[in-house]
């Protein structure tokens, strides 16, 4: 039962009781009544309040999981890498990994000092830079040191 029936219950009580109106009990009962009316009537507004926040909250919870998707998509487009070492979410040629062969540069574009693994150089010797996205040219020469050891 909520609040609000609870009072009206109460009410209904005193009503039902036919208690003399000029009797200072009975307007004593009839104020604390009327209080705790008031009382019931700013819980309810308190309470759609709270659904109201409730419905907001997750209306931007649905539109940060729709941005974060999003942004996981510009990500994937501005820092595509093929390398396997690196992490889809948070690679940016710049590998901490042991097992990684990387080259250390400073881009001839805005000076930043780069390390970018070996794998993500494509094809054609190029990668871009994560700093500001220039396009940096690599001579890649096959090594023969497998041959040597035969």
């Amino acid at each position: 039962m909520s609040v609000s029936e609870q009072v009206a219950y109460l009410r209904g009580l005193m009503d039902g009781l036919n208690l003399d109106e000029d009797d200072n009990t009975t307007k004593l009962f009839a104020a604390v009544i009327d209080t705790l009316d008031e009382i019931a009537s700013e819980i309810s507004d308190i309470e759609e309040e709270l659904e109201d926040l409730d419905d907001d909250v997750d209306e931007l919870e649905e539109y940060i999981e729709e941005v974060d998707e999003a942004l996981g998509e510009v990500e994937e487009i501005v820092y595509d890498c093929d390398c396997d070492c690196c992490d889809d979410d948070d690679c940016d040629c710049c590998c901490d990994d042991d097992d990684c062969e990387c080259i250390e540069v400073t881009c001839p574009a805005c000076g930043e000092e780069i390390c970018i693994d070996i794998d993500c150089i494509d094809d054609d010797g190029q990668v871009d830079c994560p700093a500001c996205g220039e396009t940096l040219e690599f001579e890649i020469e096959e090594c023969d040191c497998e041959d040597d050891e035969d």
